[in-house]
């Protein structure tokens, strides 16, 4: 009706002037005009460079925050931080779209053992390896091998080892993709570990599993691709233990929420 559709026009324009600042702003966090962490100007700066209502400028943040692009906390020490995008954002939304297809975390953990030997491969056939993925590698293995008497210090380790294996594999689209099911993975195999007893994974395992690792540094400081993958593969296939899918099958979204949330985030005043 006429009426209604004269009644709606504030409304669509609030809306669209409001998807308009969004944009503007989502544009500048991709950018890298604001780091990870860093707050955005105050309100009433970013309302003098986009000169729109309260209520406009307002529906502006909630569509950020609802894209996980900022934290708005409310208060005396209020503001909005900024998060730029990452794969424990997207293992987020990927844990969501799983959940309603009733996937488990041991679909996650098969899909892992497809995607991973790959990113290895890719470390290792990397020209500039030496300088851009073996020290990190070396630095998480040294780590690991320190840390070899906590339970709960060694899987954390073990888990960021496997994570850099993609992170650096130099090809955005996998790091984006392997990212989230890495996320959605150390969520729960670190969760196990925290609530298992110290003695879950005897001493000799965990040195086994360390052996592994430092062959695997090996093999890409090397530049022995298939064989990497080999490895990989085979490694995987007898370390994703944790959590069993017979006790645990259910991927806990609120463990993958806890893992991409920024520390202080829950903070409001």
């Amino acid at each position: 009706m006429p009426d209604s559709a004269v009644d709606d026009e504030p409304k669509v324009r609030v809306h669209r002037l409001a998807e308009q600042v969004a944009d503007h702003i989502r544009g500048r966090i991709i950018r890298g005009d604001f780091a990870d962490g860093d707050p955005l100007p105050k309100s009433e700066e970013l309302i003098r460079r986009y000169p729109v209502s309260m209520p406009t400028f307002r529906e502006a943040m909630r569509i950020l925050e609802a894209e996980g692009l900022i934290t708005v906390r409310r208060g005396r020490l209020g503001g909005a931080i900024v998060h730029r995008p990452s794969p424990a954002n997207l293992g987020y939304n990927l844990g969501l779209v799983l959940a309603a297809q009733r996937a488990g975390i041991g679909d996650v953990a098969v899909a892992l053992r497809h995607v991973e030997p790959a990113c290895a491969a890719l470390c290792a056939a990397r020209r500039d390896r030496a300088r851009t993925v073996v020290p990190r590698l070396r630095e998480l293995h040294d780590e690991y091998l320190a840390s070899i008497d906590d339970l709960p210090a060694v899987v954390g380790v073990s888990r960021r080892f496997h994570e850099a294996l993609v992170s650096l594999c130099g090809n955005p689209p996998l790091i984006v993709l392997a990212g989230a099911l890495e996320a959605l993975w150390s969520s729960h195999e670190e969760s196990w570990a925290s609530r298992t007893e110290p003695h879950g994974v005897p001493l000799s395992k965990r040195q086994a599993s360390g052996e592994v690792h430092g062959k695997i540094l090996e093999l890409i400081e090397a530049g022995e691709a298939e064989a990497v993958h080999q490895l990989v593969a085979s490694h995987l296939a007898t370390a994703q233990r944790n959590p069993k899918p017979a006790s645990d099958p259910a991927i806990d979204l609120t463990l993958v929420r806890e893992l991409m949330q920024p520390p202080g985030a829950a903070a409001d005043s």
